[in-house]
């Protein structure tokens, strides 16, 4: 038995590109694209066969000589602005599994919202001769990135865009999402709505919902925003905001839109502090829809991002880039959020 498995190893590891294409049913020049990432005259159907043959005979191309061969690395970098965040960890899985796919390898690095380092790493990693670059940046480098581009550095840019659009750019539509969540809650009898987001700075996904936010104000409330920047490192000037947030509005019915995921764990624990009933006493919805937000009080109603998607949609974008050159105009994807209706909605 063990001489068997010893045996079946070995065949493993002497398949050829020519016995994947046998086995998936198409050329060896089909199996070549889909190694490099050349998906665009590829089906859907055909990558996911594909894939599943290369599992099933635990296929490992040459990525030394395929390197040698096309002067490329096959490694991409992924820069991440807060990697502790689940919004950017799930996001990452998504790009590790397209790079994967497509036989390149991943090198990450965090920079925890520091610009100075995001430079220092964006130039450390092309010194470590990547194929590509993908980043979620600052958005306080943005002559820098410039540089960047007018170098042609393949770059993708993921949920954080700046202004020009310089690179491509994978994003979710924040904007709609945010007037969605908005005007259920309006339509649920909710008469106060406040914004409370970690510092919006040049943050491009806090601008677009602080936008959205405010063009309620202007439009269907007729109300001054009521805004608050949470620092989730100091509990209790958080509790005061959400004090004053209550009693600014007196006996209206009030609810709180988080901007993002870190600020509704930090704003639901304030809550629970405070002793306050939810909704009864306020309302509380936003981003992210992440694992626990079903399971505290009556659930909480979300903003789900793709975030899986967005990673993986960034490898496609790169790998097309790498491949021709960098020379197209950048475009803006915008994949489609959900919003999850719960409890903590509903009057």
């Amino acid at each position: 038995m063990i001489e068997k498995e010893k045996t079946n190893e070995k065949v493993r590891a002497n398949v050829t590109i020519a016995d994947v294409a046998l086995r998936a049913g198409c050329s060896k020049t089909t199996i070549s694209r889909y190694l490099n990432g050349k998906f665009e005259f590829m089906s859907a159907e055909l990558k996911d066969r594909i894939a599943a043959v290369i599992e099933e005979l635990n296929y490992r191309p040459n990525n030394l000589a395929r390197s040698l061969k096309s002067s490329r690395s096959r490694l991409i970098g992924v820069i991440m602005a807060d990697i502790s965040n689940p919004f950017s960890s799930i996001l990452v899985k998504g790009i590790g599994d397209a790079c994967a796919a497509a036989g390149y390898h991943v090198m990450i690095a965090n920079m925890d919202n520091d610009p100075v380092r995001e430079k220092e790493y964006i130039l450390s990693m092309l010194d470590q001769q990547v194929d590509g670059l993908i980043l979620n940046t600052t958005c306080n480098n943005n002559e820098f990135l410039q540089e960047m581009a007018d170098r042609r550095v393949p770059m993708v840019l993921v949920d954080r865009a700046i202004e020009p659009v310089i690179f491509d750019i994978v994003k979710t539509n924040d904007f709609q999402a945010t007037l969605d969540l908005l005007t259920y809650v309006t339509e649920q009898g909710f008469s106060k709505v406040g914004f409370f987001s970690q510092p919006v700075g040049n943050v491009g996904p806090r601008l677009i919902r602080r936008k959205a936010y405010r063009q309620m104000c202007d439009g269907i409330w007729k109300q001054a925003p009521q805004e608050y920047a949470v620092e989730i490192s100091q509990p209790e000037a958080v509790k005061e905001q959400v004090l004053d947030f209550l009693q600014r509005n007196g006996e209206e019915t009030k609810f709180i839109f988080t901007a993002n995921g870190v600020a509704m764990l930090s704003l639901l624990h304030v809550i629970k502090e405070l002793g306050l009933r939810i909704p009864e006493d306020v309302g509380i919805g936003g981003f992210d829809d992440w694992s626990w937000t079903s399971l505290v009080g009556p659930g909480i109603t979300t903003i789900a991002q793709p975030s899986y998607d967005v990673g993986a949609k960034s490898v496609e974008r790169l790998l097309l880039r790498i491949q021709r050159g960098g020379k197209a105009k950048p475009k803006i994807f915008e994949l489609p959020n959900k919003l999850i209706l719960r409890g903590s909605s509903k009057l």
